[in-house]
């Protein structure tokens, strides 16, 4: 059968393997993902009328964090990855938390477990034999933060987006799970007790019977409707639907009962509260990962909805020293149920092109439920997998390629859309052919496709349009990254908007947004159908309220390959300015060897970053688009680092091997004080700290006259001597936790 060719603008990147994306692609990926995974999370959060079940949800947010794990330039402070939940609802007063309510990373297999304790290990610099862990099922309900002083409850907040929450102190008060005043005579005079509100099963189906009675909403399952009860306005209702609640963690205490997590879990049930009986203490991976196989089969016995077991680091103070990382702690995961499969049938297979030109096949299936989801599309990534061909050449699915109409098995193990698993021969219907991959471009250029070459040389799987920016799929794609919410971010003009304005050839770059006001009294918008005077009022307002941009924002909407968010923000902290950035950047199109040096010596930026903009600058097309779009915006300058401390503001590079810390906790250390760490060394280094081994890093600071500080003397210099708990050893040569003491040690 021929193939089938998307004919309107626009890619489904959420075909694609992540190992597939380009640059350009993982930000467009990246930016869809932010926007659909909001519009989840409000629905979830505030509405408690979640639209995906919790299995897509899980594999958008894996993939989400799978690309900015591989683009980590993309990473940002309004990051979903930094993100918790979705903003207060504004039925109830808002709350803020004294300690921010994160959620944590998640892991899908045993190798995640193992990878995760490995990190925790490679990060204390420890033996994993040393690191126990708190484990223990993660409740599927309502996170819930429950404030006490003096020993009486005073707030009860929701998560919300994680700093802010609501108000349903008067609600949580009807919980017998919840107690109003706590026991014993160790209480701290402030107790933030933290856990999760949930319905048993037998509860929320007798709701569900009695809602149907009385004709009103049915809950689609125990946690929306623990969700629904804690958030109605009369605490009454509450009081009337049955709610649980199991203690867990603790935000903001006065003074800490335990030093372990297995020890404030035994404190809160000492108090009065209920806690996880299934919880345990493991001792290595392949305990937890025992532990989690055996609640899994526990699971269909409970009377409680749970999605996998939740592993900590046990010793708090190793929590401390590992930190977060954007909106997840380090020391914490989450590991998942298994993912389930489902047999149906490949009815067609679409090619649709990308922002770069890539041609990415999707296949279109008859409808099937798949944990809980119903499926109708999945990912095809390219010709080879299509042909049972691997990214290496290896044999898929034992080197059975794919055709239209054959029976397939498919699997939900973490992407968007799920994997083919493999192809029931058996059922192959007899006229069934080799699917041909298209050789030009569906666009209306049918311009040839080619077989982009990997860095060896040899022809790579991805296939792209040889268009480029003639192809009217890129050029739309880039215009979509130009509007989208972290670039210039325009109320009203998004990508159907964008979409009917290139169509109409109203907006063919950037510079048209600003000049559309100024030509419409021959374009009219409004005549066009959903906009009126008012709208397109507030439009042409929207777009006059975006001349002026941040810096960092300016730099992401070029689109250059590789400069995504976060690499645009160290860019623009790094030149302070739009003029001082533009010059450089076209020094380095030029190959000056002094503007390149400086480029490299901004942390994370490097030859692959530094080759894009030089090429992007090289451009006359590109030139031009920036200076027509530069002259209808103003840019502003790029905001001074707040913190304040000794190296606020100091680029520092660290070199040789640490011994107090690993690398990354130095760096995680360095970043949080208002440090800029560097990779390389430069004039412009202000510190080196050159730990046993240091080599030219150190040649080079000794060259530039640069500071160099031993390993001791840079804590010092931050303060950290003070304040760093350094564990005995005893004669087994093991930690002893039992008596910290802090050193303070003078010279070096």
């Amino acid at each position: 059968m021929a193939k089938k060719a998307q004919t309107s603008p626009g890619p489904d990147l959420a075909g694609l393997e992540i190992s597939d994306l380009t640059p350009l692609e993982a930000r467009a990926e990246w930016t869809r993902l932010a926007e659909v995974i909001a519009g989840h999370d409000q629905r979830y959060y505030q509405e408690d009328a979640p639209s995906v079940a919790d299995a897509e949800y899980d594999a958008l947010r894996q993939r989400f964090n799978a690309i900015e794990a591989r683009f980590p330039e993309l990473a940002s402070a309004a990051s979903p990855s930094r993100k918790v939940g979705a903003a207060p609802s504004s039925r109830f007063s808002k709350v803020r938390h004294a300690v921010p309510m994160l959620s944590l990373e998640n892991a899908f297999s045993g190798d995640d477990v193992r990878d995760f304790v490995a990190r925790i290990a490679r990060f204390l610099k420890l033996s994993e034999q040393e690191i126990d862990f708190s484990a223990e099922p993660k409740i599927d309900g309502l996170s819930m933060s429950l404030r006490y002083e003096g020993g009486e409850l005073v707030t009860a907040a929701t998560r919300g987006d994680g700093s802010e929450g609501e108000d349903v102190t008067a609600n949580i008060r009807t919980l017998q799970d919840v107690p109003t005043r706590l026991k014993g005579a160790d209480v701290p005079a402030i107790c933030e007790v933290r856990g999760e509100v949930y319905m048993t099963k037998a509860a929320f189906l007798a709701l569900n019977e009695r809602q149907m009675a009385a004709g009103e909403t049915v809950f689609a399952n125990p946690r929306n409707s623990a969700a629904g009860s804690l958030r109605q306005k009369d605490p009454s209702v509450t009081a009337s639907r049955p709610l649980g609640f199991f203690a867990y963690a603790w935000g903001e205490i006065s003074a800490r009962p335990a030093t372990t997590q297995s020890g404030m879990i035994a404190w809160f049930e000492r108090i009065g509260f209920r806690t996880n009986p299934l919880t345990r203490l493991c001792h290595s991976a392949e305990e937890l990962i025992a532990l989690h196989r055996a609640i899994e089969e526990e699971r269909a016995g409970l009377d409680y909805d749970i999605d996998g077991v939740v592993y900590k680091v046990d010793r708090i103070d190793w929590q401390e020293r590992l930190g977060f990382v954007s909106r997840t702690p380090r020391w914490g995961i989450a590991h998942k149920f298994a993912a389930e499969q489902a047999t149906t049938v490949l009815r067609d297979i679409e090619i649709q092109v990308g922002r770069t030109g890539a041609l990415t096949p999707v296949g279109r299936l008859d409808p099937v439920g798949v944990g809980g989801v119903i499926v109708q599309n999945v990912t095809l990534h390219n010709e080879d997998y299509i042909r049972g061909i691997g990214n290496k050449g290896e044999a898929l699915r034992e080197g059975r390629d794919l055709r239209i109409n054959d029976t397939v098995v498919i699997q939900r193990a973490g992407d968007v859309i799920p994997q083919v698993v493999d192809v029931v021969i058996d059922k192959r219907p007899k006229d069934a052919e080799p699917f041909r991959f298209p050789v030009v471009c569906p666009c209306a250029l049918h311009t040839e496709v080619v077989r982009e070459e990997t860095a060896s040389g040899e022809e790579g799987s991805r296939a792209r349009c040889s268009g480029e920016f003639a192809c009217p799929y890129q050029k739309i794609e880039h215009l979509k990254l130009f509007v989208s919410r972290r670039a210039f971010d325009i109320d009203g003009l998004g990508e159907k908007q964008i979409q009917t304005f290139f169509d109409r050839e109203w907006v063919r770059e950037p510079a048209d947004i600003f000049t559309l006001e100024a030509r419409n009294a021959s374009l009219k918008l409004e005549d066009i159908e959903g906009y009126g005077a008012t709208s397109v009022a507030n439009l042409f307002a929207a777009i006059a309220g975006r001349r002026n941009i941040a810096l960092e924002r300016f730099v992401y909407a070029l689109g250059m390959r590789h400069v995504g968010e976060t690499t645009a923000q160290i860019l623009a902290r790094g030149y302070g300015s739009w003029q001082v950035f533009h010059d450089a950047c076209l020094k380095v199109a030029a190959s000056d060897a002094v503007a390149i040096a400086e480029m490299d010596a901004l942390d994370q930026i490097g030859d692959t970053v530094i080759a894009s903009i030089g090429a992007y600058f090289r451009e006359d097309h590109n030139r031009g688009i920036v200076d027509r779009l530069i002259a209808e915006v103003t840019i502003l300058d790029a905001e001074k680092p707040r913190a304040n401390s000794t190296v606020t503001g100091k680029t520092v590079v660290f070199t040789g091997s640490l011994e107090r810390m690993t690398r990354e906790e130095a760096k995680a250390t360095a970043e949080r004080l208002g440090a800029k760490v560097s990779g390389s060394v430069s004039k412009k280094t202000n510190i080196v700290v050159a730990g046993p081994g240091a080599g030219s890093k150190l040649a080079e600071a000794r060259k530039h006259g640069v500071t160099v500080l031993t390993e001791d003397e840079w804590l010092a210099l931050i303060g950290q001597w003070g304040g760093l708990v350094v564990w005995q050893r005893d004669a087994r040569g093991t930690h002893d936790f039992r008596e910290p003491r802090l050193i303070k040690r003078s010279g070096t």
